[in-house]
């Protein structure tokens, strides 16, 4: 079964319309999606080593653009849209301790944010509902976001095709490695 979806996502990062999937996955991620982009980033890589710069930017903007959405969402649609999300995640116990720490580091908090495997979505939606400034969180968030797309390409067409035969050949292993990884992080946010 992994091994099937494996070659399906292969398959789709190196079809035509692989960029726009990527740009659409990223900015839905931003905002309301749960499956992160790098789930088409990193196969895109690794079937086109040499474009993975273009491919980590077309995820930076998608994200970027995704984030102002789900900044409008806490701004002007959270009891519609927002808390729903918040709820799916769990986090509406510990989401006005979250206020007070956006009141007070919110760059520091999107920064993280950006760059973690924490779902990013939360924080945009945060950053909207308690007000961030609206140019910094947006500067904030296509660096952040852009730090770890662009880490994940270079990472990625460094190790090229020896990588790519290395996840091929431990395929279950890293796919029980990155779900302990996604179940860490909304432990992670049930805690904050």
């Amino acid at each position: 079964m992994i091994r099937r979806l494996y070659q399906w996502t292969m398959d789709l990062a190196a079809s035509p319309n692989a960029v726009i999937a990527l740009f659409l996955v990223a900015l839905a991620e931003s905002s309301f999606f749960p499956i992160p982009p790098d789930v088409l980033l990193i196969p895109m890589v690794l079937a086109k080593p040499l474009k993975g710069f273009w491919f980590a930017t077309v995820c930076t903007i998608g994200s970027a653009i995704g984030g102002a959405f789900g900044y409008l969402i806490g701004q002007e649609f959270m009891p519609i849209i927002g808390e729903p999300i918040i709820r799916f995640y769990g986090a509406t116990d510990r989401f006005e301790h979250l206020g007070e720490l956006f009141r007070q580091h919110d760059v520091w908090i999107i920064a993280i944010a950006g760059f973690s495997p924490i779902p990013y979505k939360l924080f945009t939606i945060s950053a909207g509902l308690f007000g961030s400034n609206f140019a910094i969180f947006f500067i904030v968030s296509i660096l952040s976001r852009g730090a770890r797309f662009f880490l994940v390409a270079a990472l990625l067409r460094w190790g090229g095709e020896r990588l790519r035969l290395l996840v091929e050949k431990h395929l279950e292993l890293l796919t029980v490695i990155i779900l302990l990884l996604v179940i860490a992080a909304f432990t992670l946010i049930k805690l904050i």
